[in-house]
């Protein structure tokens, strides 16, 4: 136990020592981040390379406690492979986020060595075997192991917003998987996950606001991929049914900040990597709160999320857990106040989303039926028969030579009027009433759809050929 204590002490004391000194250098590097007044909101540079310190304390702190003439040092050394066998792939992550800091790495290559260094993790017998009490089959446990640790990996990362948020993150979740460790006496866990705990305390004395350095990618990356790491290897080791269930709450906040971030940019159309001002820290910021309190509030949720993963760990409160924490989480997306989680569930609510879909299942039968149409009066009748469906009172065409008129009553002074030129002679021409209670209601979407399959059908009509041949 007591070697324990002094890795904790000792990488802490490194990180004391070793973070003033990266910074100093970064400033005289120029390894520094700069404001933008939008995202990054400091107002003088700051170094990024934080990721640099919390590395070399790491490996100090065992090369430290390997040289004291300790009675313990040959466990200590018993449970190094473990260590070991996840350094290859922590550097690999760490290298790239390095990369990142000083050269601005693109998202995909970083996102394809993540992969490769949990593909790693695999090979050294680091695997996700079960989720909720299901066992995974065997094929399924190389893609959910690199899943689960690119998700740690960025879900730090995307977090990474405000001063100490991270780090402070990092601590929480740290010191939930060493007591988790202590309680299932697996010693190669509680190695793996003490210097990393007094390394993030150590860098959090610079690190919270405010700041003076910053993790940087070299930082989040790393904590995040070895925090990914150590829940794997608490869930293979927990005497719970549930597995994975209890490192996740460990990890509640920054994943859900990223499923969160997934969802919000997918309901409003915009690419997953593109950054915004929607994450939570973002959110709580909007509201008025200083950097400062905002971190202290998160920190705050995260000893909440890891009282309920130790709770977890006692098999008669799984189920109350769980409920405490889809409520929390429940209240928590409420009061940041998401407007895309709001409209989507009106929409879900009043049927819109099964409306939106009939009209893209009408819109798809009718280019295919106008597709298919051979003659003028064939369109004729698939533009006669959609006009109905789609609420429209009226239709006059012009196509080939020919003039087509629908008429179903309305009130002409109380409509719209779209006119779709096909070309200089033909055009269909709708109108439709304002309000009109139809179970599809879109209007541009129905005339792109017969300009489109329209036009390209005028070439094969026999007058249009004649014509051609004129000419």
């Amino acid at each position: 136990m007591y070697s324990l204590t002094f890795l904790i002490f000792a990488s802490f004391a490194f990180a004391l020592v070793l973070t003033p000194l990266i910074r100093n250098l970064a400033h005289r590097w120029e390894l520094v981040d700069r404001p933008d007044h939008a995202r990054k909101l400091h107002t003088s540079p700051i170094p990024r390379v934080g990721g640099v310190a919390i590395v070399f304390s790491y490996l100090l702190s065992f090369a430290a406690l390997l040289l004291l003439p300790l009675s313990a040092v040959h466990l200590i050394r018993g449970g190094l492979p473990l260590v070991a066998r996840i350094a290859p792939a922590v550097l690999l992550v760490f290298a790239l986020g390095l990369w990142d800091d000083l050269r601005n790495l693109k998202p995909w290559p970083k996102f394809l060595g993540q992969a490769l260094a949990a593909a790693m993790v695999y090979a050294a017998g680091i695997h996700v075997q079960g989720f909720a009490g299901f066992a995974l089959p065997a094929w399924v446990t190389l893609p959910a192991t690199i899943f689960w640790l690119v998700l740690c990996t960025n879900a730090i990362n995307l977090i990474d917003g405000v001063d100490g948020l991270a780090a402070g993150i990092g601590v929480f979740a740290t010191a939930t998987t060493l007591l988790a460790a202590l309680v299932q006496h697996n010693m190669d866990l509680a190695l793996a996950v003490a210097p990393l705990l007094g390394c993030l305390l150590g860098f959090l004395r610079y690190n919270f606001n405010p700041a003076t350095i910053f993790l940087g990618d070299s930082g989040s990356l790393v904590v995040g991929f070895m925090l990914g790491c150590c829940a794997i290897i608490w869930s293979q080791k927990s005497a719970t049914i549930l597995g994975m269930t209890a490192p996740l709450l460990a990890l509640a906040i920054p994943l859900l900040d990223t499923a969160l971030a997934v969802v919000r940019r997918f309901l409003r159309g915009k690419p997953i990597f593109t950054a915004d001002r929607g994450h939570i820290h973002h959110r709580l910021l909007d509201r008025g709160l200083t950097p400062r309190r905002v971190a202290l509030i998160i920190y705050g949720g995260c000893g909440l999320f890891a009282g309920l993963a130790l709770l977890m760990m006692n098999g008669g409160f799984q189920g109350f857990v769980i409920l405490l924490f889809c409520v929390a989480t429940w209240i928590g997306i409420q009061h940041l106040g998401y407007v895309e989680f709001g409209v989507a569930g009106r929409m879900f609510v009043e049927g819109a989303f099964r409306r939106h879909l009939n009209t893209n299942i009408a819109l798809k039968v009718l280019q295919e039926r106008l597709s298919d149409a051979a003659t003028p009066d064939d369109c004729w009748a698939v533009i006669q028969d959609s006009a109905k469906d789609f609420g429209f009172q009226t239709v006059d065409m012009s196509l080939a030579g020919r003039v087509y008129h629908y008429r179903n009553g309305g009130c002409p002074e109380r409509s719209w009027l779209i006119r779709i030129s096909l070309s200089s002679a033909d055009f269909v021409e709708l109108t439709r009433e304002f309000d009109t209670p139809a179970e599809h209601s879109v209007v541009a979407p129905y005339a792109d759809t017969v300009r489109r399959t329209m036009e390209a059908k005028l070439v094969s009509f026999p007058s249009r050929r004649a014509a051609g041949a004129a000419g």
